[in-house]
Parts: C-alpha cells; sequence; structure tokens
C-alpha cells in the first residue's frame, strides 16, 4: 500500500501557492490585483510563489499593456489541474485515513 505522502506536490504544498491554486482552480483566470487581495501578500511575495508555480509548468501569465495600467494575468494549465486534484487527492486521504 502505497502512502498519500508520496502524491504530495511539494509546489503546491505550501500554503501561499495552495491558497494560489485553489482559487485558480475555482476560475478561468485572475489577475495579480484579484490574488494580491484575496491572499494577503505583498506584490514580490506573489511574485514570488507565482514565479514558482509557472516555473512547475502550474500556471500560465499573461500580460497586457504597459507601465502602471498594465494587467498580468494567470491561468491554471491541464498539467497545473491535474497535480492540484491528485494534491487535493492524498491531503483528503492523509486526513481520512485510519490507523
Amino acid at each position: 500500500m502505497s502512502s498519500p505522502l508520496t502524491d504530495l506536490d511539494a509546489v503546491i504544498h505550501a500554503p501561499k501557492r495552495l491558497a494560489a491554486m485553489a482559487i485558480l482552480a475555482a476560475t478561468s483566470g485572475t489577475d495579480f490585483s484579484f490574488l494580491r487581495t484575496h491572499l494577503q501578500l505583498s506584490d514580490s511575495d506573489l511574485s514570488k510563489q507565482m514565479s514558482a508555480l509557472r516555473a512547475a509548468g502550474y500556471v500560465k501569465v499573461s500580460k497586457s499593456g504597459r507601465g502602471h495600467g498594465s494587467t498580468t494575468t494567470y491561468t491554471i494549465t491541464r498539467a497545473g489541474s491535474a497535480a492540484y486534484r491528485r494534491h487535493r487527492q492524498a491531503l483528503e486521504a492523509l486526513l481520512h485515513a485510519e490507523y
């Protein structure tokens, strides 16, 4: 029998990234300011967290405009959706395990 720990995703598991993935999984995409406000993170911290998710291939970044009026939008990728679903299933297995 395999352990649910093997299915936990270290990239997603960090609380800030897990929260961001939860938002992205429930939407068709969201912008930087929405995530910053709802996660209550600084610009630099949110950028760092989203960069880690992007590097893993879990989110796609789109930018429109330039300068002060520019918008950065994030969407979850297919790989990100699958990884998030596996991570949630592993968490559920841990929470419901009988020892």
